[in-house]
């Protein structure tokens, strides 16, 4: 994920994209409630990765100021993942799958 484009005054807007461009997040603060979600357990909500590196891009965004939420476990089936917490308190769960969700040649 990269930041494709970015509003450096208010709402301080962030548009993520993937490195296909099929995926955007837009993350911006307007002058609305936001929930505690630092309080919230992390499978409640989160937003997940896939990702090849889960360690290694867990401590870069442990470096850049998340804060962890799990260590990296390992499930029976294959699968190797974390959840860390940005600094809004919203959880990112990383995720390297054992067998892949979909099949990699599908749209």
């Amino acid at each position: 994920m990269q930041v494709v484009r970015h509003v450096d005054v208010a709402p301080f807007t962030r548009f993520i994209a993937d490195s296909a461009g099929r995926v955007v997040l837009e993350v911006y603060h307007q002058d609305a409630p936001v929930p505690d979600y630092a309080s919230y357990h992390h499978f409640v909500f989160h937003v997940a990765f896939m990702t090849n590196d889960v360690a290694g891009v867990r401590a870069g965004l442990l470096a850049a100021g998340a804060t962890p939420a799990t260590e990296v476990t390992h499930s029976p089936d294959g699968d190797v993942m974390t959840f860390v917490r940005d600094p809004w308190g919203i959880v990112i769960q990383l995720v390297r799958r054992g067998r892949p969700l979909l099949d990699q040649n599908s749209d």
